[in-house]
């Protein structure tokens, strides 16, 4: 029987059931929950705990929240749509306690004799914190299952039968500790890593395997986490090691700390890295994050940075997502804005250089590992530039509500939000102080700078790209491109320029109707740096990785939350990424670069977490 049978028969009887951590509560008629009920619902306790799970956070998703929207249609309008063959999309969860609910961890097992006191507490707080959170915790054992598989070289007699164990793909991450290198370890790799670079040469010629063949041919030798992950894209690598003192100090150069945090998860092989020391600890990923944390909050750090971190992966939107086409960027003046942009911003130093991965990843079978996971890209980059073209519109801007109650429902919309006219044209039915607003909802297209390119000296030619939310997401690549250039891939951050821009269209149109430049840093401004009619929100979100799915919602609600002083001239909105750096949006180019060109000059805007402080006290909490 169907959990949802099972759950519908209960409920017919007046048994009512809810799920509390791992813990189901049951409320039933006296007499109703026979024996057989009760050895019923046992036997299907873990489905019925993931059901209930799911229809808790879709329920959520689907209650209005900011200006009588609903995060799923916020979802929907930002761009987020299922494949070709399943339209659905994947409902935003924004609270971390409800992400939570939905993870399954495990922690792999110490080495014998592992003594580092100030990790083994660290370790077993964690868990402890995981669980009161109600993040589902396993042991080795069930987060893993055997594996077998054969290594079989062509053209010789040599076959290698490999037994190991790897952790199911239904598990959200794997907790390590730092394990230094043996002698023999060492040995083993470089043997493994000679082996893959013949066999990728001589046998698959280049041609691309999967991660998981990658592992095969590689993982006999390895010591790290990584080598027991079935899909990596699945379950992220935490390590916990010692604390980086030169990292997470305010003093060191950005650049610097660049180097040291991509060295530190390449030499880890694992998506987050926490260090630890006795009184404080961090947390580093790809965002470079170098935010510190004193034990004492930890409660903070495990439900605002680490579950959401947990919850939201860092992946790059594959192709797939987009409609493919072409631009005339020659033709653009808002694509040669964003170029100017682009050079003028290179004398505040906010955008460091990018780093290829293969100078930073020196083994060959990790750079193909790493290769798949991010969809192709040759290299990573901190910050991003685009300029928003002025939102377009057909018929009116604005309807009466007279007018909104003859549109029409739209299937993938709630009716009392989304409907759409005769011409196809769809219209929002948002809240805005006291009164009801029935706007167009514009199509939006961003002028962008392509994923790794150097974003203050951007070719008009090579480096830019037209992105477009209509109804779906679209992608235009330059006519003029030089088909030379193969990395040509769209910004991670697409949902968070699609998000700041819609959004201001809806609730600051006066911000964006001559187009906007937008950017982001991995750093952030002191509290006293901001002028009148500019603002900041978002200090106190939870940190989900920059550019996400659930980044473009947080930045939607940001600008959302500002519409009741939409009446007044907003220059500025400066949108806080926690652990991870701000996005601005400014009603001019000029405005935008002189303003943060003087707080670069008078140190009040700064690469790194050094001035977050200053504004999480003093930037009030968003209301959603």
């Amino acid at each position: 029987m169907e959990t949802a049978e099972i759950l519908s028969n209960l409920k017919q009887q007046g048994v009512h059931i809810s799920v509390e951590n791992k813990t189901l509560n049951i409320r039933s008629p006296k007499g109703v929950l026979t024996p057989e009920l009760q050895a019923q619902i046992v036997a299907n306790k873990p489905e019925i705990i993931e059901f209930l799970r799911r229809n808790l956070a879709h329920s959520y998703a689907n209650v209005p929240i900011a200006q009588g929207l609903s995060l799923q249609t916020i979802g929907r309008l930002i761009g987020e749509v299922g494949e070709e063959l399943n339209q659905d999309s994947k409902p935003p969860i924004i609270d971390p306690k409800l992400m939570a609910q939905r993870l399954t961890v495990t922690f792999r097992p110490l080495v014998k004799g592992y003594k580092n006191l100030a990790i083994l507490g660290f370790r077993a707080e964690l868990e402890q914190k995981l669980q009161e959170y109600g993040v589902n915790i396993i042991s080795w054992e069930q987060a893993t299952k055997e594996f077998k598989y054969a290594i079989n070289i062509p053209l010789t007699n040599w076959k290698q039968s490999i037994k190991t164990r790897v952790v199911k793909t239904g598990v959200n991450a794997v907790i390590d500790v730092d394990r230094p290198a043996s002698i023999r370890s060492i040995a083993e790799t470089f043997a493994a890593e000679k082996f893959y670079q013949l066999y990728s040469r001589f046998i698959l010629q280049d041609r691309k395997i999967s991660v998981s063949g990658i592992g095969r041919l590689i993982g006999w030798a390895e010591e790290c986490a990584a080598k027991y992950i079935e899909d990596p894209t699945n379950t992220q690598v935490i390590v916990l090691t010692d604390l980086d003192e030169e990292f997470i100090n305010s003093q060191t150069p950005y650049q610097r700390k660049i180097k040291i945090g991509l060295n530190t998860l390449v030499r880890t092989f694992s998506e987050i890295v926490i260090g630890v020391s006795a009184t404080k600890f961090s947390i580093l990923n790809m965002n470079l994050s170098d935010s510190i944390f004193y034990r004492s909050d930890i409660d903070r750090f495990v439900l605002k940075s680490l579950i959401p971190k947990i919850y939201v992966p860092i992946l790059p939107l594959p192709l797939s997502k987009f409609q493919l086409g072409v631009c005339h960027v020659q033709k653009s003046t808002y694509a040669k804005k964003l170029v100017a942009l682009s050079h003028k911003l290179a004398d505040t130093n906010l955008f460091p250089p990018g780093s290829k991965l293969s100078e930073v990843i020196k083994r060959k079978s990790h750079r193909d590992i790493v290769n798949v996971i991010v969809n192709g890209r040759t290299g990573v980059s901190y910050g991003f530039v685009a300029y928003a073209e002025p939102p377009q519109y057909i018929g009116k801007v604005e309807i009466t509500e007279q007018e909104w109650e003859s549109l029409s429902s739209i299937t993938e919309f709630n009716i009392d939000q989304v409907r759409q006219n005769t011409i196809g044209r769809r219209y929002l039915k948002t809240q805005i102080g006291t009164e009801y607003k029935f706007k167009q909802i514009p199509d939006i297209w961003v002028f962008s700078a392509r994923s790794g390119s150097n974003k203050t000296n951007l070719n008009l030619e090579n480096d830019v790209l037209r992105i477009g939310l209509t109804n779906r997401l679209l992608l235009q690549l330059p006519q003029e491109l030089d088909s030379q250039v193969a990395d040509i891939k769209p910004s991670y951050d697409v949902y968070v320029m699609l998000a700041i821009s819609l959004a201001a269209a809806l609730y600051t149109p006066k911000l964006i109707k001559n187009g906007a430049p937008i950017v982001h840093f991995h750093g952030y401004p002191v509290f006293e740096w901001f002028k009148p009619h500019e603002y900041c929100v978002g200090v106190h979100n939870p940190s989900v990785p920059c550019g996400t799915y659930e980044s473009g919602v947080f930045n939607f609600l940001g600008i959302a939350s500002l519409a009741n002083q939409s009446s007044k001239d907003m220059n500025l909105i400066s949108l806080v990424e926690p652990d991870h750096g701000t996005n601005f949006i400014a009603h001019d180019l000029d405005y935008l670069v002189e303003r943060l060109k003087t707080g670069c000059a008078e140190g009040q805007v700064e690469l790194g977490g050094k001035h977050f402080a200053s504004l999480k006290a003093k930037v009030g909490e968003l209301e959603i």
